[in-house]
């Protein structure tokens, strides 16, 4: 994709994603346009193994917005990061099309493999604040992370995950992700698990003190008939 064609398909997307954005003029002020077009410079010297220039590039990306994405990392078409400080992508990671990263975000290896050690994430994919997916596997097509959630697993196809680590709450998602930008409605199950138990738990005490009240009338009454007559 020819530059100008580029800027124009990065400004289309981040104004189609973020209801903030009022005009094209402001896209150029915002982080995921710059860190798109230094990464996009970075990566084809990487790929023809300028690695200094290609790192050099990226870093002065890192430093102008405070996202850090690895010249070496593969990223699709349409891509968005939402207001982006703290998302990390590494090397080896390799991101479909029609993917949207919020703030916080990281793609990271274990620290113990060599070769394709970072997450691949399939299209349509979004992950959520302060989410972490950590290791060599894929991320399904269509799924969703949940905000803060840990990812050290595959997720298959069209799921959602929650939760530290990750779990999958739900499968067979109806809806493109991309179409449905919602972080927060999402299942917690470790917060219903949590009020569940906070159920049971009214229910026995509720339990106890009727069985204690049971109690001291079958006391009261004992001694009732035990008392001595006049």
């Amino acid at each position: 994709m020819g530059l100008i064609k580029s800027i124009k398909n990065e400004i289309r997307v981040i104004r189609e994603r973020d209801p903030a954005i009022h005009s094209n003029m402001e896209v150029f002020l915002y982080p995921s346009f710059k860190v798109m077009l230094h990464y996009r410079v970075a990566h084809k010297l990487y790929k023809s193994g300028h690695y200094f220039w290609a790192r050099w590039i990226s870093q002065r990306a890192v430093r102008k917005t405070g996202i850090e994405i690895h010249p070496g990392a593969e990223i699709g078409e349409n891509f968005f990061i939402d207001h982006g400080n703290g998302v990390i992508i590494g090397e080896t990671a390799v991101v479909g099309n029609n993917v949207t990263l919020y703030q916080g975000v990281t793609l990271g290896g274990t620290g113990k493999e060599h070769g394709k050690r970072h997450p691949t994430i399939g299209d349509n994919v979004m992950i959520s604040a302060g989410a972490k997916i950590i290791g060599s596997f894929k991320v399904g097509e269509n799924s969703k992370v949940g905000a803060g959630s840990v990812v050290i697993e595959e997720v298959p196809p069209n799921c959602t995950v929650v939760g530290v680590p990750g779990r999958v709450v739900r499968r067979n998602n109806q809806k493109l992700v991309r179409e449905e930008m919602n972080q927060v409605d999402l299942p917690d199950p470790v917060n219903e698990d949590i009020k569940a138990l906070q159920r049971e738990n009214s229910e026995m005490a509720n339990r106890v003190i009727e069985l204690e009240n049971q109690m001291k009338l079958l006391k009261k009454q004992l001694e009732n008939k035990e008392a001595p007559t006049e």
